[in-house]
């Protein structure tokens, strides 16, 4: 394929997927559920499993394997950008006066997760091998089937949160403040689990590349901090060219934590969390409004690129089998242990079951973790087709069991006591006072 041609098809594809993709994610929202509901769909759609199925040459012909590396470089920027976003917001200020709740929420719910996720690699072994894993998983394959099982999708459950009001109430702070924790220990231990997975062929050996791993993050936060504190609060730079700095100084991150063996999600997550706030501790809406602008363009982008490694025509008996027990185990162990935590914590059992039914979010986040563990030969292709449909189940059931609890809730709240008018003493209203009952005694 000529240039000319490969830049045409490339940017018929561009419109397609941007279009095709937040029509989906406005139909989405229609039907109450999550914006990326739609996205991911439409990603799913455009791939092998719907559009390459029902028709192939249409599909050859919209995503050739020639704009591959054009469609995954567009993926991968939306990706950085989106996550460097998630890292400025990370805040572990919000956990507040349920700190100490909020901290045994996320404890819960990443332990009990984690463990049926590991458990089930290793009991499971044989139907896992029917899809592709080795009959002896490595460590790191046992230790990412757990992180697949504890991710929370922390924008996803923000904005859940959001459109069902419970922004200010305490089971919305609670399972919020819990997933800022949460995510930020599973991106830990999906970074360990990549390390001594192999990083995707890295050149020197896991116990070199976390030196470097650690060696970079004391300079970002010792060094790069303070230096980018100056630069944004010493200088009247134009919010044009500080959004253009900072998009390239995560960029380079994201290139070092590649460069290590990690993925680029951990340098764009990095970078986020060491760009100062404003002096009083607020987000910068200069910088913050035109960052989810350009995520929320591109990343369509990332769900064509994940869609294209989903077949679902390649699904067997054993295949659906998995996908049943996981989404089973990924929705019970999460809306378990968060519940009970939360019960602990000092929560009402209402409040206690929204916390758990929130956490059972995936969504992008447990996407961007299964690329990363794709790419790193952690899971086998008919694995990633698994746990993607968990990922898009679990959010969807998410609405439909807060609308449950919400119904138990109303059912279970006793009924107000009706209305009397108390007579009045002195006949006020109109009448004669009522005459005293005869003594029958």
């Amino acid at each position: 394929m000529s240039p000319d041609a490969m830049i045409t098809h490339f940017v018929g594809a561009s419109a397609l997927v941007l279009v095709a993709a937040h029509a989906a994610g406005w139909l989405a929202r229609r039907l109450k559920q999550p914006y990326i509901v739609g996205q991911l769909s439409a990603g799913i759609a455009l791939g092998p499993s719907l559009l390459g199925a029902l028709a192939p040459d249409a599909h050859a012909a919209l995503f050739p394997s020639e704009i591959g590396p054009a469609l995954t470089g567009f993926a991968q920027f939306a990706l950085v950008v989106f996550l460097f976003a998630v890292g400025y917001e990370l805040d572990l200020k919000i956990l507040g006066a349920r700190a100490r709740t909020s901290l045994t929420v996320a404890l819960a719910s990443f332990v009990v997760p984690m463990a049926a996720g590991c458990g089930g690699a290793l009991l499971f072994r044989n139907q896992l091998h029917d899809l592709g894993m080795p009959r002896d998983p490595s460590p790191a394959m046992v230790v990412f089937a757990g992180v697949a099982l504890s991710i929370t999708a922390v924008p996803v459950l923000t904005a859940i949160v959001r459109e069902n009001g419970l922004s200010r109430s305490v089971p919305g702070v609670v399972a919020v403040s819990a997933a800022g924790v949460l995510d930020a220990v599973c991106w830990t231990v999906l970074a360990a689990a990549l390390m001594e997975g192999g990083g995707g062929g890295a050149a020197l050996d896991w116990p070199w590349r976390a030196v470097l791993a650690v060696g970079f993050v004391t300079v970002m936060v010792l060094a790069a901090r303070p230096v980018l504190r100056r630069l944004l609060w010493g200088t009247r730079m134009e919010p044009s060219l500080r959004l253009a700095l900072l998009i390239g100084f995560a960029l380079g991150s994201a290139w070092v934590t590649h460069s290590l063996g990690l993925h680029v999600i951990f340098g764009a997550l990095l970078a986020g969390v060491v760009v100062p706030r404003e002096e009083d501790g607020t987000l910068d809406p200069d910088l913050l409004r035109p960052l989810h602008d350009v995520s929320s363009l591109l990343l369509p982008f990332f769900f064509v690129v994940s869609g294209q490694s989903v077949a679902l025509n390649n699904m067997d008996g054993t295949g659906w089998t998995v996908l049943l027990v996981v989404t089973v185990l990924a929705v019970a162990t999460k809306i378990g242990s968060g519940t009970l935590a939360a019960r602990l914590g000092g929560l009402d059992r209402h409040d206690a079951r929204t916390v758990g039914v929130l956490l059972s979010a995936r969504g992008l986040t447990e996407l961007i973790a299964l690329n990363a563990g794709l790419q790193a030969g952690l899971l086998s292709p008919p694995l990633y087709t698994v746990l993607v449909f968990m990922a898009l189940a679990t959010t969807l059931f998410t609405q439909p069991l807060l609308l449950l609890v919400r119904h138990l809730a109303e059912r279970d709240r006793p009924a107000p006591p009706a209305f009397r008018t108390p007579p009045s003493p002195s006949g006020q209203d109109g009448t004669a006072p009522a005459a005293p009952a005869a003594d029958v005694g």
